[in-house]
């Protein structure tokens, strides 16, 4: 079995609770409020920025030139297409591109960020590729479920596009390329560096949830 497959195995509860989650079923149905999902667009353009340095420092403990080109083009991915669609919808809400970095960052994802940057400056390259695995992958297992649920009805629904995005080709190729990375730098791991990546994974994940419960706080 491969090691993401053990691992989704284990967090597959935590990962089906995400397509129940308010914020995931209003967002399908199109009834979400807009204030909530400006005020997670913001956060989640806060979190890119921090996401974006973990694959920073994988660049640093990369042994090869093949696993710095792995982290360089995913630092590209996150700057550039990623935050594309985030852009696009703040741009709408009338917000300022270059001056979002004035928001307050989260009390939920500033944990969830300085959660990550930790495992990545005092782990190794495996603790990293898990740690950063469960935003990349969730986002496009959330999104294909939300397409396959809500996809006859996405005619007209203001977030279509943020569906779209998550669950693309393009984005299914970037999850598994995160998927084939992890794996590859975690093959012939022993039991006890599986247990510490499972450990991880499982954190990553319940962080995930908690970004998202953040996201569906009501707007004060």
């Amino acid at each position: 079995m491969l090691l993401t497959d053990y691992l989704f195995n284990e967090a597959e509860e935590i990962w089906d609770e995400y397509l129940k989650h308010p914020f995931i079923t209003e967002m399908g149905k199109g009834i979400l409020d807009k204030n909530k999902f400006r005020r997670y667009l913001i956060q989640d353009y806060l979190y890119l920025k921090e996401y974006a340095k973990l694959y920073a420092m994988g660049l640093v403990k990369s042994d090869n030139i093949e696993d710095m080109k792995f982290f360089q083009e995913s630092i590209n991915g996150i700057m550039e297409d990623e935050s594309a669609t985030h852009i696009t919808y703040l741009k709408n809400f009338g917000e300022k591109i270059d001056q979002l970095e004035k928001y307050k960052i989260t009390f939920e994802n500033d944990n969830y960020t300085s959660y990550m940057k930790g495992v990545a400056l005092t782990g190794d390259l495996q603790d990293l590729a898990i740690a950063v695995l469960p935003c990349a992958w969730s986002y496009y297992y959330i999104a294909k479920n939300m397409k396959e649920k809500y996809g006859d009805k996405l005619e007209g629904n203001f977030y279509t596009s943020w569906i779209e995005s998550y669950s693309c080709d393009d984005y299914a190729q970037c999850a598994k390329e995160n998927i084939d990375f992890a794996n590859k730098v975690c093959a012939n791991i022993d039991d006890k560096k599986k247990e510490k990546l499972k450990e991880i994974f499982i954190n990553g994940s319940l962080y995930e949830m908690k970004f998202w419960d953040m996201a569906y706080k009501e707007v004060k």
